[in-house]
């Protein structure tokens, strides 16, 4: 009889690429049945996941009740929680993750993976504090350590999809692409393509769970500085593009209130003392080479999503 491996938030980037990973690794696939946690078992991703042969149910993140029925019998659990960028009030992170924690312990989950990050309050003493969706998350992994689950932490980098997303490469009225960061060009940027390789590094930590517990493993294909950004950009889209090093208030200006704080300290973050803290990344990608799986380059990505630009 199969295992059950419940992943949340399986509609969404994170939990979306699990169940990929999942689903295409030749011995996971068979070895775990997939249950898919997610808000709306309406929506079109979650009916897109019944049709791969997951199951889909919903579950509220703030009833135990809930989420004790939806883990029932889990093995496996991948969990990630969700920030409120735009609530001043914080947000409900710790909570969520807190209650998954509490059921399972419950109900002995064997192995559960929670999507971290580090505590960038207490890793620079106080001087960032303002990076809320870092410290919460960081807090959970913190809580989960307490409850003594056999647990590992998946801390993901800076996703490549920001570029796309959120347009941080911007054309501008004289056709130059920029990247303007309030950093200087020492900062170490360490990418991820999340939607594709979350789920890889999900995968090597279950296929050597015995190895991981406990472990943090660093989700990232390489550290970039910004001029390795734009250089690379320009060499697979042929389009002109500059780094711009802008002030701190200049670029809070660009965010709304509650945003700007947030983002303009998470890269401060990145400049000093680094995103994972100087950590080298060789450990985590030895994991996925293990198993015979790579990350997805900056290069990669520019050349899968070169028409986003």
């Amino acid at each position: 009889m199969s295992k059950i491996l419940t992943v949340f938030g399986a509609s969404g980037k994170q939990g979306g690429s699990v169940v990929k990973a999942v689903l295409a690794d030749p011995v996971l696939s068979k070895e775990f049945k997939i249950r898919a946690v997610t808000r709306d078992t309406s929506k079109p991703s979650a009916q897109a996941l019944l049709k791969q042969g997951v199951d889909v149910v919903s579950a509220d993140m703030s009833s135990k009740s809930s989420l004790a029925e939806a883990l029932t019998a889990s093995h496996t659990v991948f969990l990630v929680t969700t920030p409120d960028f735009m609530s001043a009030a914080g947000t409900q992170e710790k909570a969520h993750g807190q209650n998954v924690a509490d059921v399972a312990s419950d109900i002995g989950v064997k192995h559960l993976i929670y999507s971290s990050l580090f505590h960038v309050t207490e890793t620079t003493n106080g001087r960032l504090k303002h990076v809320v969706h870092f410290d919460d998350k960081a807090e959970v992994e913190q809580y989960i350590r307490s409850k003594n689950i056999p647990s590992s932490f998946v801390l993901p980098g800076y996703f490549m999809s920001n570029f796309t997303d959120l347009q941080m490469i911007k054309k501008g009225e004289d056709n130059v692409y920029t990247l303007a960061y309030p950093v200087g060009d020492k900062a170490r940027f360490p990418l991820i393509d999340a939607g594709s390789d979350v789920g890889k590094f999900v995968v090597a930590s279950m296929r050597n769970a015995t190895n991981v517990i406990g472990k943090q493993i660093l989700a990232a294909a390489g550290y970039y500085t910004p001029s390795q950004i734009v250089s690379e950009f320009e060499e697979v889209t042929g389009k002109t593009a500059r780094f711009v090093n802008i002030d701190a208030e200049t670029y809070k200006s660009f965010l709304p209130g509650p945003l700007a704080d947030e983002m303009l300290e998470n890269h401060l973050f990145i400049e000093e003392p680094g995103y994972y803290a100087g950590k080298d990344l060789k450990e985590s990608i030895d994991l996925l080479a293990d198993v015979g799986l790579k990350p997805t380059s900056w290069k990669d990505f520019l050349t899968a999503n070169k028409s986003q630009f």
